[in-house]
Protein backbone atom coordinates (compact mmCIF):
# COMPACT_ATOMS: atom_id res chain seq x y z
CA UNK A 1 0.00 0.00 0.00
CA UNK A 2 1.33 3.44 -0.92
CA UNK A 3 2.05 5.46 2.22
CA UNK A 4 1.47 8.97 0.81
CA UNK A 5 -0.04 9.93 -2.52
CA UNK A 6 -1.44 12.95 -4.29
CA UNK A 7 -4.82 12.74 -6.01
CA UNK A 8 -5.44 15.26 -8.78
CA UNK A 9 -9.15 15.96 -9.36
CA UNK A 10 -10.32 18.20 -12.17
CA UNK A 11 -13.03 20.81 -11.81
CA UNK A 12 -15.06 19.06 -14.50
CA UNK A 13 -15.21 15.93 -12.36
CA UNK A 14 -16.34 17.90 -9.33
CA UNK A 15 -19.21 19.28 -11.41
CA UNK A 16 -20.53 15.71 -11.57
CA UNK A 17 -24.00 15.64 -13.09
CA UNK A 18 -24.02 19.41 -13.67
CA UNK A 19 -22.45 21.51 -16.40
CA UNK A 20 -21.01 23.99 -13.91
CA UNK A 21 -20.43 24.33 -10.18
CA UNK A 22 -19.93 21.44 -7.77
CA UNK A 23 -22.01 18.30 -7.35
CA UNK A 24 -22.36 17.46 -3.60
CA UNK A 25 -23.42 13.93 -4.47
CA UNK A 26 -20.16 13.26 -6.29
CA UNK A 27 -18.25 14.94 -3.47
CA UNK A 28 -19.89 12.62 -0.94
CA UNK A 29 -19.06 9.57 -3.03
CA UNK A 30 -15.45 10.72 -3.34
CA UNK A 31 -15.28 11.27 0.42
CA UNK A 32 -16.23 7.63 1.04
CA UNK A 33 -13.62 6.41 -1.43
CA UNK A 34 -10.92 8.55 0.18
CA UNK A 35 -12.05 7.48 3.66
CA UNK A 36 -11.64 3.82 2.76
CA UNK A 37 -8.15 4.57 1.44
CA UNK A 38 -7.11 6.56 4.51
CA UNK A 39 -8.40 3.94 6.96
CA UNK A 40 -5.51 1.70 5.89
CA UNK A 41 -3.08 4.21 7.37
CA UNK A 42 -2.24 5.94 4.11
CA UNK A 43 -2.03 9.70 3.73
CA UNK A 44 -3.65 11.58 0.87
CA UNK A 45 -3.27 15.08 -0.53
CA UNK A 46 -5.83 16.34 -3.05
CA UNK A 47 -5.09 19.01 -5.63
CA UNK A 48 -8.26 20.41 -7.18
CA UNK A 49 -8.72 22.10 -10.52
CA UNK A 50 -11.15 24.93 -11.20
CA UNK A 51 -12.45 24.34 -14.72
CA UNK A 52 -16.03 23.87 -13.50
CA UNK A 53 -16.04 27.57 -12.66
CA UNK A 54 -13.53 29.26 -14.96
CA UNK A 55 -10.53 28.37 -17.12
CA UNK A 56 -8.02 31.18 -17.16
CA UNK A 57 -6.50 30.38 -20.55
CA UNK A 58 -9.95 30.37 -22.17
CA UNK A 59 -11.19 33.73 -20.90
CA UNK A 60 -7.94 35.66 -21.37
CA UNK A 61 -8.20 38.39 -24.00
CA UNK A 62 -10.76 41.02 -24.98
CA UNK A 63 -9.79 43.20 -22.04
CA UNK A 64 -8.91 40.48 -19.50
CA UNK A 65 -5.18 40.03 -19.03
CA UNK A 66 -3.83 36.49 -18.94
CA UNK A 67 -2.49 37.04 -15.43
CA UNK A 68 -5.93 38.21 -14.25
CA UNK A 69 -7.62 35.28 -16.01
CA UNK A 70 -5.29 32.82 -14.30
CA UNK A 71 -6.00 34.46 -10.95
CA UNK A 72 -9.71 33.94 -11.60
CA UNK A 73 -9.00 30.27 -12.28
CA UNK A 74 -7.15 30.03 -8.97
CA UNK A 75 -10.16 31.48 -7.17
CA UNK A 76 -12.26 28.76 -8.81
CA UNK A 77 -10.02 26.13 -7.23
CA UNK A 78 -10.51 27.78 -3.83
CA UNK A 79 -14.29 27.49 -4.19
CA UNK A 80 -13.92 23.81 -5.04
CA UNK A 81 -11.53 23.15 -2.17
CA UNK A 82 -13.63 24.77 0.57
CA UNK A 83 -16.78 23.03 -0.68
CA UNK A 84 -15.03 19.66 -0.82
CA UNK A 85 -13.63 20.20 2.67
CA UNK A 86 -17.14 20.71 4.07
CA UNK A 87 -18.45 17.65 2.23
CA UNK A 88 -15.57 15.47 3.47
CA UNK A 89 -16.05 16.64 7.06
CA UNK A 90 -19.77 15.88 6.85
CA UNK A 91 -18.83 12.31 5.87
CA UNK A 92 -16.51 12.00 8.89
CA UNK A 93 -13.30 12.47 6.93
CA UNK A 94 -11.02 14.86 8.90
CA UNK A 95 -9.92 17.40 6.31
CA UNK A 96 -8.11 20.72 6.06
CA UNK A 97 -8.11 23.21 3.19
CA UNK A 98 -4.81 24.93 2.41
CA UNK A 99 -4.41 27.57 -0.27
CA UNK A 100 -1.42 28.82 -2.23
CA UNK A 101 -3.12 32.18 -2.71
CA UNK A 102 -3.96 34.41 0.24
CA UNK A 103 -7.51 33.59 1.36
CA UNK A 104 -7.24 33.58 5.15
CA UNK A 105 -10.96 34.05 5.73
CA UNK A 106 -11.82 30.76 4.06
CA UNK A 107 -8.68 28.60 4.21
CA UNK A 108 -5.29 28.21 5.83
CA UNK A 109 -2.25 29.50 3.97
CA UNK A 110 -0.24 26.63 2.55
CA UNK A 111 3.13 25.88 4.07
CA UNK A 112 5.18 22.71 3.98
CA UNK A 113 5.28 22.36 7.75
CA UNK A 114 1.56 22.95 8.21
CA UNK A 115 0.68 20.38 5.55
CA UNK A 116 3.00 17.85 7.21
CA UNK A 117 1.36 18.45 10.60
CA UNK A 118 -2.14 17.89 9.22
CA UNK A 119 -1.06 14.71 7.44
CA UNK A 120 0.65 13.40 10.57
CA UNK A 121 -2.60 14.02 12.48
CA UNK A 122 -4.48 11.78 10.04
CA UNK A 123 -6.21 14.51 8.08
CA UNK A 124 -6.78 14.72 4.35
CA UNK A 125 -5.18 17.86 2.96
CA UNK A 126 -6.95 19.62 0.07
CA UNK A 127 -4.81 22.23 -1.67
CA UNK A 128 -6.22 25.14 -3.67
CA UNK A 129 -4.66 27.87 -5.76
CA UNK A 130 -2.35 25.75 -7.88
CA UNK A 131 1.20 27.03 -7.32
CA UNK A 132 -0.16 30.52 -6.70
CA UNK A 133 1.36 31.94 -9.88
CA UNK A 134 -0.06 32.52 -13.38
CA UNK A 135 0.91 30.45 -16.43
CA UNK A 136 1.09 27.22 -14.41
CA UNK A 137 -1.65 24.61 -14.66
CA UNK A 138 -2.98 22.64 -11.72
CA UNK A 139 -1.39 19.55 -13.32
CA UNK A 140 2.03 21.15 -12.94
CA UNK A 141 1.04 22.28 -9.45
CA UNK A 142 0.06 18.70 -8.58
CA UNK A 143 3.45 17.31 -9.58
CA UNK A 144 5.24 20.15 -7.79
CA UNK A 145 3.22 19.56 -4.60
CA UNK A 146 3.72 15.79 -4.74
CA UNK A 147 7.48 16.32 -4.87
CA UNK A 148 7.41 18.88 -2.06
CA UNK A 149 5.45 16.56 0.23
CA UNK A 150 7.44 13.45 -0.73
CA UNK A 151 4.53 11.55 -2.27
CA UNK A 152 5.18 8.14 -3.77
CA UNK A 153 2.91 8.74 -6.74
CA UNK A 154 0.47 11.12 -8.40
CA UNK A 155 -2.96 9.70 -9.18
CA UNK A 156 -4.59 11.68 -11.96
CA UNK A 157 -8.31 11.03 -11.89
CA UNK A 158 -10.07 11.10 -15.26
CA UNK A 159 -13.41 10.12 -16.76
CA UNK A 160 -11.78 7.45 -18.95
CA UNK A 161 -9.95 4.29 -17.89
CA UNK A 162 -6.42 5.39 -18.79
CA UNK A 163 -4.24 6.86 -21.53
CA UNK A 164 -4.91 6.05 -25.17
CA UNK A 165 -2.67 6.25 -28.23
CA UNK A 166 -5.15 8.79 -29.62
CA UNK A 167 -8.36 10.48 -28.54
CA UNK A 168 -10.91 7.68 -27.88
CA UNK A 169 -13.76 10.20 -28.24
CA UNK A 170 -12.78 10.80 -31.87
CA UNK A 171 -11.27 7.48 -32.95
CA UNK A 172 -13.05 4.17 -32.48
CA UNK A 173 -9.78 2.26 -33.01
CA UNK A 174 -7.98 4.05 -30.16
CA UNK A 175 -6.06 1.64 -27.92
CA UNK A 176 -5.59 2.00 -24.19
CA UNK A 177 -1.97 1.81 -23.09
CA UNK A 178 -0.99 -0.08 -19.93
CA UNK A 179 2.31 1.77 -19.60
CA UNK A 180 3.76 4.92 -21.13
CA UNK A 181 7.31 6.18 -20.68
CA UNK A 182 7.88 9.78 -19.67
CA UNK A 183 9.71 10.44 -22.92
CA UNK A 184 6.84 9.10 -25.01
CA UNK A 185 4.31 11.12 -23.00
CA UNK A 186 6.32 14.30 -23.60
CA UNK A 187 7.24 13.69 -27.26
CA UNK A 188 3.98 12.24 -28.62
CA UNK A 189 1.34 14.94 -29.07
CA UNK A 190 -1.37 12.27 -29.48
CA UNK A 191 -0.80 11.01 -25.94
CA UNK A 192 -2.36 13.35 -23.43
CA UNK A 193 -1.53 12.76 -19.78
CA UNK A 194 -0.67 16.18 -18.38
CA UNK A 195 0.82 19.31 -19.88
CA UNK A 196 4.46 19.07 -20.92
CA UNK A 197 5.74 21.16 -18.01
CA UNK A 198 4.15 18.75 -15.53
CA UNK A 199 5.48 15.70 -17.38
CA UNK A 200 8.99 17.12 -17.66
CA UNK A 201 9.07 17.83 -13.91
CA UNK A 202 7.84 14.32 -13.07
CA UNK A 203 10.35 12.78 -15.49
CA UNK A 204 13.25 14.73 -14.00
CA UNK A 205 12.46 13.46 -10.50
CA UNK A 206 11.21 9.99 -11.54
CA UNK A 207 7.80 10.54 -9.92
CA UNK A 208 5.30 7.91 -11.03
CA UNK A 209 1.95 9.05 -12.42
CA UNK A 210 -1.10 6.81 -12.67
CA UNK A 211 -3.97 7.89 -14.91
CA UNK A 212 -7.20 6.07 -14.05
CA UNK A 213 -10.98 6.28 -13.89
CA UNK A 214 -11.77 7.62 -10.43
CA UNK A 215 -15.49 7.13 -10.93
CA UNK A 216 -15.20 3.36 -10.57
CA UNK A 217 -15.80 2.19 -7.03
CA UNK A 218 -12.68 1.11 -5.09
CA UNK A 219 -10.29 2.18 -7.87
CA UNK A 220 -8.37 4.52 -5.56
CA UNK A 221 -7.62 1.71 -3.11
CA UNK A 222 -6.83 -0.71 -5.94
CA UNK A 223 -4.27 1.67 -7.40
CA UNK A 224 -2.74 2.24 -3.97
CA UNK A 225 -2.44 -1.52 -3.41
CA UNK A 226 -0.36 -1.75 -6.57
CA UNK A 227 -3.03 -3.40 -8.70
CA UNK A 228 -2.92 -2.60 -12.39
CA UNK A 229 -5.57 0.04 -12.93
CA UNK A 230 -5.48 2.55 -15.77
CA UNK A 231 -2.15 3.62 -17.24
CA UNK A 232 1.16 4.01 -15.44
CA UNK A 233 3.53 6.71 -16.63
CA UNK A 234 7.04 6.12 -15.33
Amino acid sequence: MQKRVLLKISGEQLAGQYEHGIDPQFGGWLAQEVKAFAENGSQIIIMVGGGNFVRGAQIAGKGIKRVTADHMGMLGTVMNAIALTDIFEKHDVPTRCLSNIFAQQVSENFSHRLAEKHLAAGRVVIVAGGVGRPYFTTDTAAVNLALELDCQAVYKATKVDGVYNKDPAQYSDAVRLDHVSFKEAVDNDHIRVMDKAAMALAMEHKLKIVVFDALQEDNIRRVARGEHVGTEVS
